[in-house]
């Protein structure tokens, strides 16, 4: 049963980010071998990370479907630091093997867009459109 079903009145958030350098898709890597050979080929280069969200509201059938992109560039990388962040960080589930929070913050020159979409959602993007929805942030 999905969500939508089970909870019919409920606003449904879904969304996917990926990685891609040059129009190749990069996507998460299945080991450290893998991630250490991503985070080489993104060295020094500027890539895209490109977040894809629906919000859908099954009792009254409205959605909404939007994306953004940024552009990352990554500092020039030796072996010695890709090896550190591969040891401290966990590149195994993640896009293009790295995190632009914590320690992505050492191996990352300039972000231009969102940050929050580095993360893996586009927070200002988000918070707009689920406000068409009546739902806004909570106040801490």
């Amino acid at each position: 049963m999905s969500i939508a079903q089970a909870r019919p009145d409920a606003v449904v958030l879904a969304a996917d980010t990926l990685v891609a350098l040059e129009n190749e898709v990069i996507c998460k890597p299945v080991d450290l071998d893998e991630a250490t050979q991503m985070l080489r080929r993104l060295s020094g280069r500027t890539h895209e990370v490109c977040s894809a969200v629906l919000i859908y509201h099954q009792t009254s059938g409205r959605s909404a479907v939007f994306h953004d992109i940024s552009r990352v560039r990554f500092r020039r990388l030796n072996r010695a630091m890709i090896d550190k962040y591969v040891a401290k960080a966990d590149p195994l589930d993640k896009a293009g093997a790295y995190a632009a929070q914590g320690s992505g913050a050492e191996i990352i020159a300039k972000i231009n867009g969102s940050f929050t979409n580095v993360v893996g959602l586009p927070m200002e993007k988000t918070i707009d459109a689920l406000a068409k929805f009546g739902i806004r942030p909570r106040k801490s």
